[in-house]
């Protein structure tokens, strides 16, 4: 499996492309929490008549290491640095979704990678629409499933941490090997049933996910730092943008997509009806559809392997 040196951290990623004769833009994917590239397997070969795609797993997330050592820092830094600032850029990486914004820019650095198009789920799309911002002269266009702002609620927010951190803490490897715990794990995400090998792939993910960045990015996802920050991010947003909602999302409701996009003209709103949180899953044809149409890409075959 291919990994890439980002900040210290060995990230998994891998390209989904066809041979050609021509150049053919970069689509980068990008999965939500506690989730891998893998969900994004089925879009990435849909699209790749027109993009070569780049998958990868976030820091702490999949295949992807959770947290870089001193050594791994070492080779990432000016050989002239002492071990005391080695230390010190280790303790620098956090679960801020705006570090996990910095990983991506590193990322295309290192894969010479000036100009893309990104498409981004969840947490995932949170952590894009920051990208965005900080690096518009590097996104062609984007498309955010399953994004909006919400509004701070202490009590609320309060009560899904503790829920969260319990969450967290009990995953036993032996929970994936129980009948239907797949069926039962995804049941609160979905609203039309998607294959068993891929829940099977969700639950797996998620018991693989690094304990200290699952905890530490539902603190910095969902917090009030967010609430507030979120909503002036997508009123700035330069890069034209598409954010599709799923009609049942109980994880981000359409409506708090509706209300991000009405913040900018640069972004178009739609909602996909019967489909909840994973919309490029429940409903393959019409997510495509929408996607092929918002970025004028002509339409090939909706074929999803």
């Amino acid at each position: 499996m291919p990994y890439i040196n980002v900040r210290g951290v060995e990230h998994y990623y891998e390209w989904v492309k066809q041979p050609s004769d021509r150049a053919k833009p970069v689509m980068v994917f990008i999965h939500g929490w506690a989730g891998s590239a893998r969900y994004w397997k089925s879009t990435a070969n849909a699209l790749v008549d027109q993009f070569d795609c780049l998958l990868y797993d976030m820091r702490g997330f999949g295949r992807s290491q959770g947290k870089p050592t001193v050594v791994e820092v070492s080779e990432s830094v000016v050989e002239s640095q002492s071990s005391q600032q080695k230390s010190q850029a280790v303790q620098e990486l956090s679960y801020e979704l705006e570090e996990y914004a910095e990983d991506l820019a590193v990322l295309l650095d290192k894969l010479n990678l000036q100009r893309v198009y990104i498409n981004a789920h969840s947490m995932g799309a949170s952590v894009a629409a920051l990208f965005f911002n900080l690096y518009p002269q590097r996104v062609e266009k984007a498309i955010l499933t399953c994004s909006g702002i919400f509004e701070y609620d202490e009590k609320a927010f309060t009560s899904f941490h503790k829920f969260g951190g319990y969450v967290v803490k009990f995953r036993p490897n032996w929970l994936g090997k129980i009948p239907f715990v797949d069926r039962m794990f995804m049941a609160r995400f979905l609203h039309r049933p998607i294959p068993k090998y891929e829940r099977q792939a969700f639950l797996q993910d998620f018991l693989d996910a690094d304990y200290d960045t699952a905890l530490g990015t539902i603190f910095t996802s969902v917090s009030k730092a967010q609430a507030e920050l979120m909503p002036h991010e997508f009123a700035k947003l330069q890069v034209p943008t598409l954010l599709i909602a799923g009609e049942y999302d109980k994880i981000i409701p359409a409506e708090m997509g509706r209300q991000a996009a009405a913040l900018n003209d640069k972004v178009e709103f739609v909602m996909i009806p019967n489909t909840a949180h994973f919309p490029m899953l429940e409903d393959a044809p019409t997510y495509l559809r929408r996607v092929r149409e918002f970025l004028q890409v002509p339409v090939a075959e909706l074929q999803v392997s």
